[in-house]
């Protein structure tokens, strides 16, 4: 299966790149990144010592030579990237978070032409996690306070993470409520008591935290803590391997990493 990254002089597009090249099943076949960026004319293996005969470039008309793009960037290069995909008729991977209403319609609209796998966190590990909240928010669903922490580098520039959005919406979905009606973003002052029923979030922005997520359920003399912790951003590239193979034999259609490995 022929792969194109994007962000591909990133962080988490090297650690893309390299997750490719060491994959059986997949060849990378086009390195995308933005018009500004330094990483432009060289190979894509570069960071590596490796050749690879892709050279990164920023013009999107190369990913008619990928049957899939993998992309982390951010909202507006991934809904640039969204466009050429659809031209091209090529698949898409994406884990960019932090996208409105109208980012996410548009995906879901894409998704009529294209396969894509959307999920704010590709990690399986994650994706377990999550299971596991729905069944705590259902033996739970009385008598505890929900709050939802969670940690990332300083240069993460959306907050609350997209995981931990998706935690919370797993839960208020288990107990038949919409998030944004039971949400407590912030909390600064003389805020009273605790309402019944809030999920609440803290944020943590600081140094090199790949990612840390951790949901309480605060009972009376008790607290119930499941906690998701990253310490390499490979898990997040061996997940979004796994959601293009996963995405081989599809032509259109919108995907969650929870069908990629079959959860149901």
């Amino acid at each position: 299966m022929r792969i194109a990254i994007s962000g591909a002089s990133g962080r988490m597009g090297h650690m893309l790149i390299e997750a490719v090249l060491n994959h059986p099943s997949l060849t990378l076949a086009v390195a995308l990144d933005h018009d500004k960026s330094a990483g432009l004319g060289q190979d894509a293996g570069a960071f590596l010592g490796q050749k690879t005969g892709v050279i990164i470039t920023s013009d999107t008309a190369a990913l008619k030579d990928a049957d899939c793009l993998i992309d982390f960037t951010r909202p507006e290069g991934t809904l640039s990237y969204l466009k050429a995909c659809q031209e091209h008729g090529t698949k898409m991977v994406i884990g960019t978070t932090g996208f409105d209403d109208a980012g996410k319609a548009a995906i879901k609209a894409a998704a009529q032409k294209v396969a894509i796998v959307f999920a704010p966190n590709m990690s399986v590990g994650v994706n377990a996690t999550l299971k596991l909240l729905a069944l705590a928010a259902q033996l739970l669903n009385t008598g505890y306070d929900v709050e939802i922490f969670e940690a990332h580098h300083r240069n993460k520039v959306d907050a609350p993470s997209g995981t931990a959005l998706i935690m919370g919406e797993v839960i208020a979905n288990e107990w038949g409520k919409s998030l944004e009606d039971i949400a407590d973003w912030a909390r600064h002052g003389h805020t009273g008591v605790r309402k019944d029923g809030q999920i609440g979030f803290s944020v943590v922005r600081g140094g090199d935290i790949i990612g840390e997520h951790t949901v309480m359920f605060c009972g009376t003399g008790e607290r119930i803590e499941i906690t998701h912790k990253s310490s390499s951003r490979t898990t997040y590239a061996q997940g979004s391997c796994k959601a293009a193979l996963f995405l081989q034999d599809k032509t259109n259609g919108l995907y969650s990493m929870s069908d990629v490995i079959a959860v149901k």
